[in-house]
């Protein structure tokens, strides 16, 4: 019954860390209500667009009455504002007003607002406030699933065998040597490779980068390095305690947060920037 409780508990934190860095995370859609003729709607805003896809924006609303335009522009960019408008496409999966963008490079980034006209007049939203959206590469899914597996398991061994030294279950070393495999495996291995395909560049932390997810998987790796080495010959549950915490907190920090950013500037891509994903 110990056990069947721990790795209940275990699973239930790591969905909830792992839901909850979804959804905070900056390539999530935004989330916007609006007004159309006397009724709330939800609009999901794309904040990542792969190369494979096709350049464009969906609104999720039905052709009645309204028009819609796109305002946009190259991130961190002086230049005015672009126009498109929104065409309403009767398609039979996502249908909805679509307009389309420029395609940019690898880590290129455009920020923009929108504009909506019903029977009631014509509002802006987040004109002061754009949304961001960034171009990455495609990752194949040989490569994404089971990375994305991978990581998963390694958080949810990492909070049982965290939870199991709290306690001072036995098993607790054994949970957290499979922690250390499976974290090597899925991030310091396919990590990379995810992160080539995204982005056409392996390792982006320290000491070339200030990449906040490479920096944050190369942190935790040391703490679950040092957890397994320390309980080698004697047993000392503190170090996996604390190695299980900061993968908590690693896991809970959004990706991206410090990513890739196209350098219009310069035409090179760079890292360690703050993009805004409020």
């Amino acid at each position: 019954m110990k056990k069947f409780i721990l790795w209940s508990l275990a699973f239930l934190i790591t969905i909830f860390a792992a839901v909850y860095q979804r959804m905070t995370g900056p390539t999530y859609p935004k989330r916007i209500k609006v007004t159309i003729n006397n009724s709330v709607k939800e609009l999901k805003l794309l904040r990542t667009l792969s190369l494979a896809e096709k350049p464009e924006l969906r609104l999720d609303l039905s052709n009645s009455n309204i028009t819609a335009k796109l305002f946009f522009k190259q991130y961190r960019s002086d230049g005015d504002y672009q126009t498109a408008m929104f065409i309403y496409r009767d398609d039979q999966k996502h249908p909805g007003f679509f307009a389309e963008v420029p395609q940019q490079p690898v880590a290129g980034k455009l920020q923009y607002y929108i504009e909506i006209t019903d029977l009631n007049g014509t509002k802006t939203y987040l004109k002061d406030n754009p949304v961001v959206i960034r171009f990455k590469g495609d990752v194949p899914a040989f490569v994404l699933i089971p990375h994305i597996l991978l990581m998963f398991i390694a958080m949810l061994f990492s909070t049982l065998a965290g939870l199991m030294a709290i306690i001072k279950y036995p098993a607790y070393k054994k949970y957290a040597l499979w922690t250390l495999i499976l974290f090597i495996a899925g991030g310091m291995v396919l990590g990379p490779v995810v992160q080539y395909f995204a982005f056409h560049d392996f390792w982006t932390g320290i000491p070339f980068g200030w990449d906040l997810t490479d920096n944050k998987t190369l942190i935790a790796l040391i703490f679950w390095i040092l957890a397994v080495v320390m309980n080698r010959k004697k047993d000392k549950p503190v170090y996996t305690i604390l190695a299980a915490i900061i993968l908590l907190l690693v896991f809970t920090i959004p990706h991206s947060l410090f990513g890739s950013e196209f350098n219009y500037s310069t035409g090179h891509v760079t890292q360690g920037i703050i993009i805004n994903f409020f």
